[in-house]
């Protein structure tokens, strides 16, 4: 449990309606981590926090209680990008539903809240969305302990070879031998030392980035489904960005 915040730091991740005038959201903050607030009064057509609590919007907000479930106070919003361009949206979007559904509560991680202010701006400026993403599913799965290198078979603990084709088991990362929870095979060397030196441009390495993370995600969920990716799915047909 978190106590009351002053001018503390947060996105909205996701926002409903809740009893007849109020808005329940579930928020972002750099110190508390994700917690949900209750804006009173915040759905009535006269309040200003309908419009100020928005995704994407940095704010600065004062809450009070002890329990789960906080009272918000005080809410200021600050300049920010906009994500203008429908994929951008999506993506914007993809990203809040994956903190919402794989962050525990009032668990603070300040670097992953640099990361997602750092994954907001680029979504914004960026014409090429999905090494924006590849990059943030990263830096989320590291923070939930599920990070691996790309170049390095965890089975052996030794370097992939350039000539070697590997597995992918998101509790253990890349593998040399297959394991009961190997979800991907044959995996080629060459395209995961390239992975590991950065590289997102080529097809190949993106087609084995995707494939890696979505499967890492699809694991981390149990099964849940994600919302953002039907938006992915009307928007692009089956050639998803998530």
């Amino acid at each position: 449990m978190t106590g009351p915040a002053h001018q503390e730091p947060a996105y909205v991740l996701h926002r409903r309606p809740w009893r007849e005038t109020s808005l329940m959201v579930d928020i972002f903050s750099l110190n508390a981590g994700r917690i949900t607030i209750i804006a009173r009064g915040g759905n009535s057509a006269k309040s200003p926090l309908k419009a100020q609590l928005q995704p994407f919007q940095p704010l600065l907000l004062d809450w009070t209680g002890r329990s789960d479930l906080k009272t918000l106070t005080q809410a200021e919003v600050r300049g920010g990008p906009v994500l203008k361009h429908t994929l951008a949206l999506y993506s914007g979007l993809y990203v809040n539903e994956l903190l919402q559904r794989l962050l525990p509560l009032a668990d603070p991680h300040p670097q992953l809240f640099a990361s997602y202010i750092d994954v907001i701006a680029e979504l914004s400026a960026a014409s090429d969305i999905e090494p924006v993403l590849r990059h943030f599913e990263q830096s989320l799965a590291a923070e939930l302990g599920y990070d691996f290198a790309w170049d390095m078979a965890t089975d052996t603990g030794s370097m992939v070879e350039t000539n070697g084709h590997y597995c992918y088991d998101p509790e253990q990362g890349i593998l040399a031998m297959p394991s009961a929870g190997a979800r991907l095979q044959n995996l080629s060397g060459a395209t995961l030392l390239a992975l590991a030196a950065g590289n997102l441009e080529s097809i190949e390495c993106r087609r084995v980035a995707k494939r890696v993370t979505r499967v890492l995600v699809d694991y981390l969920l149990q099964g849940r489904p994600l919302n953002s990716r039907s938006l992915f799915s009307h928007h692009r047909g089956d050639r998803n960005e998530s």
